[in-house]
């Protein structure tokens, strides 16, 4: 447990930095997108591009903000998990289904 707390004190711990693996359906998708992503941009004028640009910069905060929030949302139910293994006033018939 305190190597854990100390790497997250000193900033070791980043729960968004995790390569993609080879060959994965990710890795894939991730490689059509680009590559579909050039052949529009090829194909569009200077000023469409710079739409593209700001649709493709936009949809990337969108992602960004997204992910946090989710990561939010996960680390919050983790913890009421916890809390609720801790709680030894549960009610369990075993004892009497006291609360």
């Amino acid at each position: 447990m305190r190597k854990i707390l100390e790497d997250l004190y000193f900033g070791n711990i980043v729960p968004y930095d995790k390569q993609m693996v080879a060959n994965s359906e990710l890795r894939r998708l991730v490689k059509r997108a680009a590559d579909c992503e050039s052949q529009l941009t090829e194909r569009l004028n200077e000023e469409e591009r710079k739409l593209l640009n700001v649709l493709t910069n936009a949809q990337h905060e969108i992602d960004r903000i997204t992910a946090l929030e989710d990561f939010i949302l996960g680390f919050r139910l983790g913890i009421r998990l916890m809390m609720e293994c801790m709680d030894e006033n549960d009610g369990n018939l075993a004892d009497g289904g006291r609360r």
